[in-house]
């Protein structure tokens, strides 16, 4: 019985190396006819026995099976990719770089790196970041050399709102310490007259062909500073605030005259509750960038937070050199001798009715008339560069009320259409 049993075993054995033949040459010539379909089944049918099969059949198998997937990524299966790149991989791990399908399998890997980098485009410009993102790391996984895949890999998840994706992008490339810093060549095309970006080799090549003119070599800055940068805004985004401000510290370090830098750290600072280190920091980058509008203003708002009236005033006549048409500017400035003359209120509530504090109440009064005046002046000014601008003549309509100006509230309700 047990030698029958052996015998059996044998026979099964047999039949099971038969079949995988069978499939395989079946998988082999439906893929030379270009019927990939025909070759993905013969493939799935022997895809639990090919373990057991001897390693010759095995890589003839990852082979057939890399090069179907392949060309199922090509028409459009994305998922295909990382099959096709996971079975190309197993080739070599079992043949090793000398075996039978060794040059083709690596020609074939670095075909479908090329493919995933052009549907990574098409992607991004469909929006579809994350697929983008995938297949440019993949792209990196496979030319480790090439780690402007990396790079773009990351951009890409940032395009898409996918930030902890982006971080372990950015982290990784600054584990490898990855610069970005080169060199781009450029020539211009006859034909269309549109400068096109190429490797050096090819460009050279279009400029002796005469189809080209006009070399350029433009050298890219390094990248490491706005990889940080990233990271910093990520971690924050994150809500790892301790990780964004050592993160910052390091981009800062790497590029301490980028004010995008100073303004993203003072906003974390802000967000934290630290006024007065976002206020040492949003002067910085004030210093910095001293024809920055949007720089003198927030300066302006986190004084009249604090209670800086005059350094607020300041400020937003700053923003307001930079650019006259500032609205939120101009609202704002109003708003603080609207605030100061509203404090006096108080004040005047409190007094008597004797002659000090009558006379004391007409001084307070006037001091108050006169900041609302003030107020309305700085909008008045403002309506002469924006005469249609609603919150403007809201707000000038309220102060005129405040004070009692009939005829300007009247004046400036009829602006408004009321």
């Amino acid at each position: 019985m047990k030698t029958k049993l052996l015998i059996l075993a044998a026979i099964c054995f047999t039949l099971a190396g038969y079949s995988q033949k069978t499939e395989l040459k079946a998988a082999d010539k439906a893929l030379k006819s270009g019927d990939t379909a025909s070759a993905k089944a013969s493939l799935d049918g022997i895809q639990g026995m090919i373990s057991g099969a001897d390693e010759k059949t095995q890589a003839e198998y990852f082979f057939l099976r890399g090069k179907t997937y392949a060309d199922l990524a090509n028409k459009g299966d994305n998922d295909a990719f990382n099959v096709a790149v996971d079975s190309f991989e197993k080739v070599l791990s079992i043949e090793g770089d000398k075996g039978k399908h060794a040059t083709e399998t690596k020609q074939r890997m670095a075909a479908i790196t090329a493919d995933l980098v052009n549907s990574a485009v098409a992607d991004n410009g469909k929006k579809e970041f994350k697929s983008a993102a995938d297949k440019l790391y993949l792209s990196y996984k496979l030319s480790p050399k090439d780690t402007i895949y990396l790079y773009y890999a990351a951009s890409s998840a940032v395009n898409g709102g996918l930030y902890e994706e982006a971080l372990g992008y950015y982290e990784e490339l600054r584990d490898i310490n990855y610069d970005g810093s080169g060199v781009v060549y450029k020539a211009t095309n006859l034909a269309t007259g549109e400068q096109e970006m190429m490797d050096k080799t090819q460009r050279d090549l279009m400029i002796k062909s005469g189809a080209y003119k006009d070399p350029v070599d433009e050298k890219s800055p390094s990248k490491k500073a706005e990889i940080v940068k990233n990271m910093a805004l990520i971690y924050s985004q994150l809500g790892e605030d301790d990780k964004a401000l050592a993160a910052f510290t390091d981009a800062r370090a790497s590029d301490p005259n980028d004010v995008n830098l100073v303004l993203n750290e003072a906003n974390l600072h802000y967000k934290l509750g630290d006024k007065d280190k976002f206020k040492t920091l949003m002067a910085e980058a004030a210093a910095m960038a001293p024809d920055n509008a949007d720089l003198q203003y927030n300066i302006g708002v986190i004084n009249m937070e604090q209670g800086n009236i005059e350094e607020a005033r300041t400020a937003y006549r700053k923003a307001l050199e930079v650019d006259p048409g500032y609205v939120n500017a101009q609202l704002n400035l109003s708003t603080t001798y609207v605030d100061e003359g509203n404090g006096l209120i108080d004040e005047m509530n409190s007094l008597g009715n004797s002659k000090a504090d009558i006379a004391r109440y007409e001084e307070i009064k006037k001091h108050k008339d006169d900041l609302f005046r003030e107020a309305a002046l700085i909008l008045e000014d403002a309506l002469k560069l924006k005469p249609d601008n609603q919150s403007i003549l809201t707000q000038l309509k309220n102060i005129y009320g405040a004070l009692g100006d009939t005829e300007n509230f009247m004046r400036i309700k009829k602006f408004l259409g009321e």
